[in-house]
């Protein structure tokens, strides 16, 4: 064709030419190790991927808005709810965020109806916001039952039409259970709970989802991406299963469920992980042979990650939630949950709700993300992506149904002791800094103080009860808590530590070992003292004493090191908390420390063992 043309003047260069070109480069240098990504979930992903990687990926020739919905459920927008959670429990409070939400551009509302006991109560929650325009969802409930029926009497009073409402209720038997310890009451009720929910809300709230799964519990504990998708899809299958057991129908059950997702920060991969979740969706809704087409469409709502938010260098969480929205809103999830960034040491406030929701309606009015239908289609690396986490999530799900489904595994601790496992090793992976996380474990700002600003804050409760079950339970947290305690530590002890760096020699390696030793000190809060660099060991050991130093870092080459290390030693034995040398020195290690140097630091480090025993030494913790 005359179209073609120009490219007919590029012929195709096949992959065997582009290794042979890659593996030149690499000048013997091992390709796997320098090249192949081995993530965390457990597959590896290759530096690059032709057309021919996805020649296998049958559903490649889907189209958005049929099955099995990968490419998204919409054909001619990809428009979602900006949904806002409030965790207020005072219903008029709540009211007033959530008016203002609605007034500033939120679609959807997360409600906490924990207090909500009585129509007049329900009311005030609700006052001037129409249901019929807004998706409501109710996150925390004593009685998700009563909640309804509070919530539909409130329509008829006002004369609003439940046919035309729409949200979810947070009803999530294995949230609950693995948070607490406990079923609500207990299995089988609990189950009984979820089949009567279902019909009551089909006969009178009719496109309102009143069960949930809550993926992002297993992401806030610490899980891979394959582990949330596979134990998610593992208890949404239950819930199918146990209700169809019990006299639903498929149709009813799937219908009525809701997924949510935490969004990370690991960006290409969470786009795929919410396409791969359709995906295995309808590949397991099938086998209950609905009669309905919307059973197979999966309502994903995305909530941002707390695993990855930090307390210091606050406003980084501004970037790392326009990411994750990115992702959510690429991938086409249904509604997107921004959290305020500040939320890791408290409250939100008007600025903090503002912000999350004006990064949404960037996103929408600016960016035009609500028009393109799966933008990330076509991508060899995104699909491969895809393709790669629902594989894995798969067997991580025929897994779970192998020993007996979701119940029986998490009663067994299986889907506990997966987490932690995975959880563990992204610990440590922050901890040696393998995992940057911006302000925390690395580049510090060192001026910032932020204990002060550390504020109590509400929840709607749920988090408090008790954990008084006999199931193993997961615990929400956020990596950052470690390097974050021990910088808390030295701002309320009264006395920062103060390191001095003792230049000497080379240029380029005296200011990046100097610069090294800051960002490694720096995190825990500790006063930098930089230099330009000494002539001998001698003059640097005078400026350390004369600046009070408790810790004094030898900053130069390896073969410098030999010049200086007997006499800096010698200088500061007995007259500074610590002598510390940075970078290792392998052949000269023993040597040195028999001069006085107590420990070295560098890029293989475990710096959050290293400094929880330099707090111990400075008398901080």
């Amino acid at each position: 064709m005359e179209d073609n043309k120009l490219f007919g003047e590029f012929p195709p260069v096949p992959t065997e030419k582009w290794e042979e070109v890659i593996n030149k480069d690499l000048k013997g240098a091992d390709y796997d190790k320098k090249l192949v990504w081995k993530t965390i979930e457990g597959f590896n992903v290759k530096p690059y991927y032709r057309a021919e990687d996805l020649e296998h990926l049958e559903y490649l020739d889907s189209n958005p808005a049929s099955q099995p919905y990968t490419r998204g459920k919409k054909s001619d927008n990809n428009i979602w709810d900006i949904r806002q959670d409030i965790h207020v429990r005072d219903a008029a409070r709540a009211n007033a965020i959530a008016r203002d939400a609605v007034q500033r551009g939120a679609t959807a509302l997360g409600l906490c109806a924990k207090d909500i006991t009585s129509v007049d109560a329900m009311q005030t929650l609700l006052d001037g916001i129409n249901p019929e325009k807004v998706k409501i969802h109710f996150n925390c409930s004593r009685d998700y039952m009563t909640t309804l029926q509070l919530f539909i009497e409130v329509l008829h009073k006002e004369g609003r039409d439940p046919e035309k409402v729409e949200g979810t209720c947070n009803f999530d038997i294995f949230h609950y259970t693995l948070k607490h310890g406990r079923f609500y009451r207990s299995e089988e009720e609990d189950l009984l709970s979820a089949k009567a929910l279902v019909e009551f809300a089909k006969s009178r709230l009719p496109h309102f989802r009143v069960l949930t799964i809550g993926g992002s519990m297993l992401h806030n504990a610490g899980s891979n991406i394959v582990q949330e998708l596979g134990f998610s899809m593992a208890a949404a299958n239950e819930m199918v299963a146990r209700l169809t057991d019990l006299g639903c129908s498929a149709d009813q059950v799937a219908s009525s469920i809701a997924v949510n997702f935490a969004t990370g920060g690991n960006y290409f991969m969470e786009i795929a992980k919410i396409r791969a979740a359709r995906l295995l969706w309808s590949k397991i809704v099938e086998q209950y042979h609905p009669a309905c087409d919307c059973a197979y469409r999966l309502f994903i709502n995305s909530v941002s990650s707390t695993w990855n938010k930090s307390v210091f260098d606050p406003y980084v969480n501004m970037l790392r939630t326009t990411t994750e929205t990115m992702s959510a809103a690429i991938a086409g999830a249904d509604s997107i949950s921004t959290i305020p960034f500040d939320c890791a040491y408290k409250e939100a406030d008007d600025f903090g709700y503002r912000i999350a929701r004006n990064q949404q309606l960037l996103l929408k009015e600016e960016s035009y993300m609500d028009k393109i239908v799966d933008p990330a289609a076509g991508s060899y690396y995104i699909e491969h992506l895809t393709d790669s986490i629902a594989c894995h999530a798969w067997d991580l799900f025929v897994t779970v149904e192998g020993k007996g489904g979701f119940c029986k595994a998490i009663r067994a601790g299986y889907v506990q002791d997966e987490v932690e496992r995975i959880a563990r090793q992204r610990d440590n992976d922050i901890a040696t800094r393998k995992t940057t996380i911006l302000g925390t474990n690395q580049y510090p700002n060192l001026i910032e103080q932020m204990s002060d600003k550390i504020m109590h804050t509400e929840t709607c409760g749920c988090c408090c009860d008790r954990q008084d079950g006999d199931i193993k339970t997961l615990h929400p947290y956020r990596g950052a808590e470690p390097f974050e305690a021990l910088r808390i530590a030295t701002e309320r002890c009264g006395h920062r530590p103060r390191v001095f760096l003792l230049t000497y020699g080379n240029l380029a390696m005296r200011k990046a070992r100097s610069g090294f030793a800051t960002n490694f000190f720096g995190v825990a809060g500790y006063e930098i003292i930089d230099n330009a660099g000494f002539k001998s060991a001698e003059e640097g050991v005078q400026a350390a004493l004369k600046a009070n130093a408790d810790i004094v870092v030898l900053c130069s080459s390896d073969d410098e090191y030999a010049e200086i290390a007997e006499a800096a030693c010698k200088g500061l034995k007995g007259k500074v908390k610590s002598i510390v040398l940075a970078g290792y020195p392998k052949e000269m290690v023993d040597t040195y420390r028999s001069y006085g140097i107590d420990e070295f630091i560098h890029v293989k480090t475990n710096a959050l063992e290293c400094l929880t025993a330099f707090q111990k030494l400075m008398g901080v913790m």
